[in-house]
């Protein structure tokens, strides 16, 4: 098979045409002969099937008795990580192989397709938390919830209580199809075009488990969405459907295809095609099924869609999906209008059947299990039995009556989660960080959470002038599990060079967006040359930033991320 000129890969250098020298790993091309030791364990033994060993061997011998590539591989499939060692410093990070960095606990990660979640389900989460995980719990931005301190000898009864109220840690981690997102406010908002709750679960129940998708390249990340504010960061996932209204067809869904981030950013690309709603589920699955037979597997760094999409290109993308995987061709459909609210459903919002729901606000995603349960309560004494969680780091409790909006927005502000946040708090979300990832290099969540606390100080004045929140993201690594490239502010965290000292810090990506009302289309953020922030120093540079943002902006109508694409190198330090 001939590969086709490369498409250059949207903010990343161009690379040049030329012939592979050695196979791609890909399936339907070179046949299914594993090229590296990831593919050999996965090739030898499904991921699922670690489930038996860890309720019937691993659970019952302790952290002692886990194989290590059981440990290091098939237990992701069920979403556990071995988190990091307490005391080992940043700099050690690349310096130390996993079992040298790791502790002899996990993160587990719950799986929530949509963000949607029961009063019940809530709380069975956070009893969990305080019995098993030290009273641990962070909001993802991909809706899921984390728990760290867990033993292997407490996952099975972790398991049985999760699924006893339908929750489960399925795929949630792995080389397979991760958590769906979906619109916090799907089958709610007013102004909801079509609710995908239906093909949420349809995607769910008919794929989530399937051995035929347990082998992916590498992760695969989904997002669908039914608003208008485009609300589920399409544009960085691998596959992904938003809502628009088709001139003859109806309302349906646009599909998108091959975003990622990390250290090789590339936004997504429509494929020019429209989806009526019974057809999601099937156009889902061939995408998924090109991933799979098509993706490229040699190379770890190489394994996600975006490559695969970047070298195809569009046209053959979609020919290939088409004439291959799906029962008959697609539509050709418009484009979703640019979004006209913000999508992060923050405040106090009127549902289409009268009541509301609010939109709140932890730091930076940081809550505890003791929080969770006085929420499911809190929640079901004012009326609700329904929570979202949101791609933001966010919580949305519905079905409020009006009468009882104030005294819940009051109950939640006693929990830390402020349904009237500062622009600062609003639009700051984090990564995991050196806390508990093997992967990071700096802290993350402290140091965030400290720093909104200094821009309330030093800033909260000038909150009318600003007028929008500008979103500052903090990772503790390259990998951007912070979406650092789609921030006004994005800070990669690094060992850092400071007057001569090697510090941890951070790299700058400045005026990066996704889908929003502030902006004509989604864009990557820039960097400066030099520019370096210490771990301490976020507060003092965000403030710098915003001030000469605020003193040389042209007209309080132009953005951060248009100022920070335009302005002198100078004027970013």
């Amino acid at each position: 098979m001939t590969n086709p000129p490369t498409t250059p890969i949207r903010g990343a250098r161009t690379r040049t045409t030329r012939a592979p020298s050695k196979p791609h790993g890909q399936w339907a091309v070179d046949g299914r002969e594993p090229l590296n030791a990831n593919e050999e364990f996965k090739l030898a033994d499904d991921g699922l099937n670690v489930r038996d060993r860890i309720e019937n061997v691993y659970a019952a011998g302790g952290f002692a008795s886990i194989d290590p590539t059981d440990l290091h591989g098939r237990f992701r499939w069920w979403g556990l990580y071995t988190q990091r060692k307490p005391g080992i410093d940043g700099g050690r990070t690349a310096q130390l192989e996993p079992h040298e960095l790791e502790d002899e606990f996990f993160m587990l990660r719950v799986r929530i397709d949509g963000g949607q979640l029961t009063t019940a389900q809530l709380r069975v989460i956070g009893e969990i938390s305080t019995e098993f995980a030290r009273d641990t719990a962070d909001l993802t931005d991909r809706q899921n919830v984390q728990l760290h301190w867990v033993r292997v000898e407490d996952v099975p009864e972790i398991w049985r209580r999760l699924e006893a109220v339908d929750l489960s840690t399925t795929e949630a981690c792995g080389d397979v199809p991760r958590v769906i997102l979906g619109s916090p406010v799907a089958g709610i908002a007013a102004d909801e075009l079509i609710d995908p709750t239906p093909r949420i679960q349809q995607i769910a129940e008919r794929f989530i488990g399937d051995p035929t998708l347990a082998n992916l390249p590498r992760k695969y990340k989904t997002a669908i969405t039914g608003h208008p504010s485009q609300d589920v960061v399409h544009e960085i996932n691998d596959c992904a459907f938003v809502a628009v209204e088709h001139p003859e067809l109806g309302i349906g869904y646009d599909i998108w295809v091959g975003g990622a981030l990390s250290v090789v950013p590339r936004l997504g690309e429509r494929l020019g095609a429209f989806v009526a709603p019974e057809r999601v589920a099937e156009v889902w699955h061939g995408v998924t099924q090109i991933f799979r037979d098509y993706g490229y597997r040699r190379l770890r760094n190489k394994a996600r869609l975006k490559f695969l999409l970047a070298d195809w290109g569009v046209e053959r993308f979609r020919e290939v999906l088409e004439t291959e995987y799906l029962s008959a061709p697609l539509p050709d459909g418009p484009a979703a209008p640019k979004p006209t609210t913000l999508g992060d459903h923050v405040g106090i919002h009127r549902q289409k059947d009268g009541r509301f729901y609010v939109g709140a606000a932890p730091l930076v995603g940081r809550v505890s299990g003791s929080t969770l349960t006085a929420l499911a309560d809190l929640a079901e004494v004012h009326g609700s039995h329904r929570i979202r969680t949101t791609p933001h780091q966010k919580l949305l409790v519905l079905d409020v009556p009006e009468e009882e909006v104030e005294s819940l927005v009051v109950g939640l502000d006693a929990l830390g989660l402020s349904a009237r946040p500062s622009l600062f708090r609003r639009g700051t979300i984090a990564c995991t960080g050196i806390e508990f990832c093997k992967l990071a290099i700096v802290e993350t969540k402290a140091n965030a959470a400290q720093a909104i606390h200094r821009l309330e100080e030093r800033l909260g004045a000038l909150e009318p002038e600003i007028g929008r929140p500008i979103t500052l993201h903090v990772n503790g690594c390259p990998n951007s599990c912070a979406r650092i490239q789609t921030a006004d502010i994005g800070l990669k965290g690094q060992l850092v060079l400071i007057d001569g000292e090697q510090v941890p810090g951070y790299q700058v990506h400045l005026g990066g967006g996704l889908a929003n009302v502030d902006r004509e289309e989604a864009g990557l953020g820039r960097t400066v040359r030099g520019l370096k922030v210490p771990a301490d120093g976020i507060a003092d540079y965000a403030e710098r930033v915003i001030r000469r943002y605020l003193a040389d902006r042209d007209g309080a109508d132009e953005t951060f991320a248009t100022w920070a694409h335009r302005a002198d190198e100078e004027a970013l330090q």
